[in-house]
């Protein structure tokens, strides 16, 4: 892992977490969903980001990619979407600020999820570079 490397994968989190936020935010401000299930929509508009950023600038893979690759790292996400999505629900249940701040709940998952995430890319991306 190098700090380049890291940094990129930062701003990748970062870009995935805006979208992820405020997917959210607007399927349930805007369009009624429930927290729950909004969040199900909003991690797949995020890891499309994240797979984009991240294969593009963070493992810097130029090939073209295909729907199969985007599966497979969706499929790769899955463990680190479960522990994202089980602090989300947790302090939904127990933090009453997150209830009314979906964000900080968002924030947290994304957290707890960060170091399997990153493991997860970097066996994917490893063979698809340059």
């Amino acid at each position: 892992m190098t700090p380049r490397r890291l940094f990129r994968f930062a701003i990748g989190g970062t870009l995935g977490y805006v979208a992820d936020a405020g997917t959210l935010e607007v399927l349930v401000r805007l369009a009624g969903l429930g927290p729950y299930l909004a969040r199900v929509i909003s991690f797949l508009v995020a890891a499309s980001v994240t797979w984009w950023f991240n294969r593009r600038f963070t493992f810097e893979v130029r090939h073209a990619s295909s729907a199969g690759e985007w599966g497979h790292y969706v499929a790769l996400m899955l463990l680190g979407a479960a522990v994202n999505y089980g602090s989300y629900a947790a302090a939904l249940a127990w933090w009453p600020l997150a209830r009314e701040h979906l964000w900080l709940a968002v924030a947290l998952g994304s957290g707890m999820s960060m170091g399997i995430n990153y493991a997860s890319m970097n066996w994917l991306f490893r063979g698809l570079q340059k």
